[in-house]
């Protein structure tokens, strides 16, 4: 299991890049697969309990193939999945006094009704996301209603944004005008529960992270002085360290302020 999961890890930094390679240099009629509409595939459905049940939402990415991932196949939306979510919920269970699903967590599309059960909401590879007008609207109603949305799990070659770019451009779709602000590490979200000292994630492996990892926030009115909305981790995948938390892979000290990172966006989307 351990050699799979290590396998998956190497295709997931490496994945991005290839897909780059495929729409630069045309896809082959072998590759066809990444073009056309992705499977549907069932995850579990965990009805509303008054509790924190994680949400991953699930959305049609932009290319698509095979991986070692769930189901044997890269969706974007299914990296880490569902191991990141279960080891971070029963962390969740074990440190603070919240009603938990500790079995792992439901996957929902932006425009599932149940979305609005759930105040916290995440959501990786955003550099692979098209959202629809509908889609895109639920989400801004999700929003501005209170709820709360981590993005993870996306990484450019330095000088080639062309994750950060298209990301760049659906928000811009989300939120017209809104900005995209650098975070420092005395935003209260970085104290919510543990109190940070630094959020600096970079990993020493070059192969894996060759670029500094930042944190952005988009705020309630554009205002940053308002409710933090959604936070974007750039460069960073930190539903890899809740991954990985059981192996070797990363540092315990590594796979730990991921946890604590997760708890306090938690604590904070909860309270805010």
């Amino acid at each position: 299991m351990t050699g799979a999961r290590s396998r998956r890890r190497t295709f997931s930094a490496l994945a991005g890049i290839l897909a780059l390679a495929l729409l630069a240099g045309g896809l082959s009629a072998r590759d066809e697969n990444w073009r056309a509409a992705a499977p549907s595939v069932e995850t579990p459905s965990f009805p509303y309990s008054g509790g924190f049940t994680f949400a991953r939402i699930r959305f049609e990415p932009t290319i698509w193939g095979g991986g070692p991932f769930m189901w044997g196949l890269d969706l974007k939306w299914n990296h880490d999945y569902p191991f990141a979510e279960e080891n971070f919920t029963r962390i969740v269970d074990e440190i603070t006094d919240i009603e938990v699903q500790t079995e792992g967590g439901n996957v929902l599309e932006l425009t599932d009704p149940r979305l609005f059960e759930h105040p916290w909401a995440y959501l990786c590879e955003p550099g692979f996301w098209n959202p629809t007008e509908e889609e895109l609207q639920n989400l801004r109603s999700y929003l501005f209603k209170g709820g709360f949305l981590v993005i993870d799990d996306f990484f450019d070659v330095r000088g080639y944004p062309v994750q950060w770019e298209n990301f760049e451009r659906q928000m811009g779709r989300l939120l017209p005008g809104y900005e995209l602000v650098p975070l420092t590490v005395d935003h209260p979200v970085f104290r919510s529960f543990f109190v940070l000292e630094d959020i600096n994630f970079d990993i020493e492996d070059a192969r894996f992270y060759p670029v500094r990892g930042r944190i952005y926030g988009v705020f309630e009115d554009n205002d940053p002085s308002r409710r933090l909305m959604a936070v974007i981790n750039y460069n960073m995948d930190i539903g890899d360290f809740w991954e990985w938390s059981e192996t070797t892979f990363y540092p315990v000290d590594v796979t730990q302020k991921g946890f604590k990172l997760g708890v306090n966006y938690l604590i904070y989307g909860m309270t805010h």
